[in-house]
């Protein structure tokens, strides 16, 4: 087997690189992960695609016609954000988080880190398998403590339909939990001929103010997400694409409602609570650094 992929290698290499073809190259866990393995998760993957639903439901309907000023709600909504973070050096050990604020006074209702293991290996496209069941014991608390709370959007740090498969995490959490679900990446992901290429970043030079916002169209025609400018302060775009029960006009909507800074605070507070929770338990462990 190792002669097979030193082969492989070398004919790549010295055959097709040169030649001008394209053969995606495998990182060492993709290599190492089993045939039996990947297959499962594919048609894993694909089933739980035959489930994803990209149209709003009827509170996302109302929630994408709220603004600041409407506070005197019939109906209280609430979203979500989540994010992982790891232990530095550690890809194993890592925290979960969960914030929900209130919608759409953007107000803390809720916060949870948990620490986890994730002992799925890191697969580019098949990122869903590693993180979305970590993430989805947070709200099986949710739902024990706090079923009030459960929230009618959730906004993950990564993608949604902007994927390969067009099945990325937002889309695997969103289907797995029954819940709307929207990718929020500060990265763009290379797909369908997305690249940030100098058409590209044309684009974004021409992203004047926050709100202004261009869509992703690959190759195939699709559109695939949208590049927001989320504020003022920033010409940096956030890259949005739908998960699952959710318009992509909504998305933009939901997310530039959320935007305070560059990235929207449901993921912000996530990010910075895990963060800090292992900044804490780092300090408890070791003890704090001197400064």
């Amino acid at each position: 087997m190792c002669l097979f992929r030193r082969l492989s290698e070398l004919f790549y290499r010295y055959v097709l690189d040169p030649l001008g073809f394209y053969v995606p190259r495998l990182s060492r866990a993709e290599k190492l992960l089993p045939e039996e393995i990947r297959l499962k998760w594919e048609r894993e993957q694909e089933a739980l695609k035959e489930r994803l639903v990209l149209e709003d439901t009827e509170d996302l309907k109302v929630m994408a016609t709220l603004g600041p000023e409407d506070t005197d709600l019939i109906k209280q909504f609430y979203i979500a954000g989540v994010d992982i973070s790891f232990i530095k050096g550690d890809d194993v050990n890592a925290c979960a988080a969960l914030v929900i604020l209130s919608y759409p006074q953007l107000e803390v209702a809720y916060n949870d880190c948990q620490m986890v293991k994730l002992t799925a290996p890191y697969i580019p496209g098949f990122l869903g398998f590693r993180e979305v069941p970590m993430i989805q014991k947070l709200f099986d608390q949710l739902k024990r403590e706090r079923p009030d709370l459960v929230p009618h959007c959730v906004m993950v740090d990564g993608n949604g339909i902007l994927h390969p498969k067009e099945f990325g995490s937002a889309c695997h959490l969103g289907v797995s939990l029954g819940l709307p679900c929207i990718g929020v990446a500060k990265k763009l992901f290379h797909v369908d001929g997305l690249e940030k290429d100098a058409s590209h970043k044309e684009k974004i030079d021409k992203l004047e103010k926050g709100g202004d916002t261009f869509p992703l169209v690959g190759n195939s025609g699709k559109t695939l997400g949208m590049a927001l400018r989320s504020c003022d302060t920033t010409k940096n775009p956030i890259y949005i694409s739908q998960g699952h029960l959710v318009s992509m006009d909504t998305s933009v909507r939901l997310v530039q409602h959320c935007c305070r800074h560059r990235v929207p605070e449901p993921v912000r507070l996530a990010d910075i609570n895990s963060r800090e929770y292992l900044r804490t338990l780092d300090d408890f462990v070791n003890g704090p650094t001197s400064s």
